[in-house]
């Protein structure tokens, strides 16, 4: 490819941040190059110094920064890094946007989702261009269903799969030249996932935009990038073309990552265990309503007649689309939402329990988040964190006891006790989510909903945490009710599973069984999407 067709040059960068009179640097000497029209993968665990990367191409970093990025990155042949505020305000959002990870932290919570699509839209081309019939236009390109249905919608009132899609709507309503995406897909279920990657290559086909991918999935980079960087502490340690790299992986930490992804089998269940959580078609319908009167005129049914029993030491994996209802499911079990219909935990029926009734039974019912980061206060060190749920339970111990407690969650969880004094920024992701297992856990409870525990987790890290629930359930008898779109995950610990979508279940049964011959048309396109590149992948990785 010729000079002119060059888009993106970056050149020995680095990156040093602040701490105490020190720096520490996170990007060391990192230099590449990406072409119109082609996707370029930066693939490396939590702390490599890719998410760093992307953002000093948009001059995005989080401060302190201890120096001004050193090196050139040329966009078009012009230095980002000398760029005035106005000329960086022309380029971002119009030649250059990016999306990020978690959309709740990049969506306005006060605005519908139709004013913040325009506002993208009016910044750089006028008000009068940001019309109705452009947004609704932008809303189907991502696949929201019924988007003129959708433009009064609060990001609240919207699954995380769908706020992501409305992320993307705005990356892409100027057509940009270069897409950086930030693990776009990793709030997604595979078969929307599959759904946004090739509705992004169809774009980068016809707009001929380049794309900047970061992301730990690797059968993303598969299906998305012509090219592929692997970064670790901040350096380049293997690049070239994917199909390359993928059929000769040369570096040794390049290839522990084609190999690091949850394996084994789940633990069997025991039919004959007691019962700790059944359900028998239960229902969490929420009202849609209009008009002056705000009368009911319908009802989403979220959650429509499921039926479900977890044992002693069993996890039934709840698996489905964006707005399937899982976690709708998994807080109605807890009794966190109204819900219609029987919950009996170890024999006792809860449905009809008061929130009096139902706080001794807290400590025994707990659940996991998908954010570990946004489910920990900021203010709070480790051992408050930990210590929280007993306080809110009231438990008769002395600080010296529950300070015990927390060492020995934190112990269990794969953390070192010294560090319960310390903040949740202070930890890596993977370290915050074994802090929220490990608040979890402190309480000894029976029953746990763990909610994609692991989605925003490396894929080395991924495995770490299934063995660690895995070893938590065997030495504690737990129940789990473990909800997630990452197939490969509920593979490895699930015994049973449960397939929804729109609310109902549509198949169910022994996950050996199902995952051998599933019986369902949605079930086998679920499957088809999460596993198109597994024989591949692991072909590569046993040469």
């Amino acid at each position: 490819m010729s000079e002119g067709e060059r888009l993106l040059d970056v050149r020995d960068l680095s990156i040093a941040f602040a701490q105490g009179s020190e720096r520490r640097t996170v990007v060391d000497r990192v230099s590449f190059r990406l072409e119109k029209g082609r996707a370029l993968a930066l693939v490396g665990e939590s702390g490599s110094g890719k998410t760093v990367t992307a953002q000093a191409i948009v001059r995005l970093l989080p401060q302190p920064a201890a120096s001004y990025p050193t090196g050139e990155i040329l966009f078009r042949g012009r230095d980002v890094l000398r760029m005035s505020d106005d000329q960086l305000r022309a380029m971002r959002g119009a030649a250059v946007t990016m999306v990020f990870q978690e959309p709740m932290t990049s969506l306005n919570p006060l605005h519908p989702i139709e004013r913040q699509i325009g506002e993208i839209i009016a910044l750089h081309h006028g008000r009068a261009a940001a019309t109705k019939e452009k947004i609704v236009e932008l809303l189907t390109e991502v696949g929201i269903v019924d988007p003129a249905e959708r433009l009064g919608a609060y990001p609240h009132q919207l699954s995380g799969g769908q706020r992501q899609r409305v992320m993307i709507a705005m990356a892409l309503a100027n057509r940009p030249d270069l897409l950086i995406a930030d693990e776009p897909t990793t709030a997604l279920d595979v078969t929307v996932q599959a759904q946004i990657l090739k509705l992004l290559k169809d774009l980068q086909t016809k707009l001929g935009m380049a794309m900047l991918f970061i992301t730990h999935d690797l059968n993303v980079v598969r299906r998305i990038a012509d090219d592929l960087i692997v970064m670790r502490q901040g350096k380049i340690v293997e690049a070239g073309e994917t199909a390359r790299v993928f059929a000769d992986p040369r570096h040794p930490y390049t290839r522990a990552l084609m190999s690091a992804e949850p394996k084994g089998d789940p633990p069997a269940a025991d039919r004959s265990a007691p019962t700790v959580v059944s359900t028998e078609g239960l229902k969490v319908w929420f009202p849609i309503r209009k008009g002056f009167l705000r009368r009911t005129v319908a009802h989403v049914k979220a959650v429509d007649g499921v039926s479900l029993t977890v044992r002693e030491g069993q996890t039934v994996g709840v698996v489905g689309e964006s707005g399937s209802g899982k976690t709708t499911l998994g807080l109605a079990i807890l009794r966190l939402i109204r819900s219609e219909g029987p919950i009996v935990y170890c024999g006792r029926a809860i449905d009809g329990l008061h929130s009096k009734a139902m706080r001794p039974l807290r400590r025994e019912m707990q659940i996991v988040f998908q954010d570990p980061y946004g489910s920990l206060s900021p203010r709070m060190s480790v051992a408050e964190i930990v210590e929280e749920g007993l306080v809110a339970q009231g438990a008769k111990m002395s600080a010296a006891e529950r300070r015990r407690v927390a060492e020995r969650a934190l112990a269990d969880t794969g953390l070192d006790p010294s560090t319960l004094d310390r903040y949740p920024h202070e930890f890596s992701g993977g370290q915050r989510q074994r802090i929220a297992i490990a608040r979890a856990m402190a309480l000894d409870p029976r029953f746990v909903v763990l909610d994609e525990p692991t989605s925003a987790l490396d894929m080395s890290i991924q495995a770490q945490i299934v063995d660690l629930l895995r070893d938590l359930q065997r030495r504690r008898n737990l129940a789990y009710l473990f909800i997630s779109h990452d197939l490969r995950v509920v593979r490895a610990l699930a015994s049973d599973i449960i397939v929804m979508r729109r609310g109902k279940v549509v198949e169910s049964g022994e996950a050996r069984d199902v995952f051998g011959a599933p019986q369902n048309d949605y079930t086998r396109a679920l499957f088809a999407a999460a596993f198109a590149n597994e024989a591949t992948l692991d072909a590569t990785v046993s040469q």
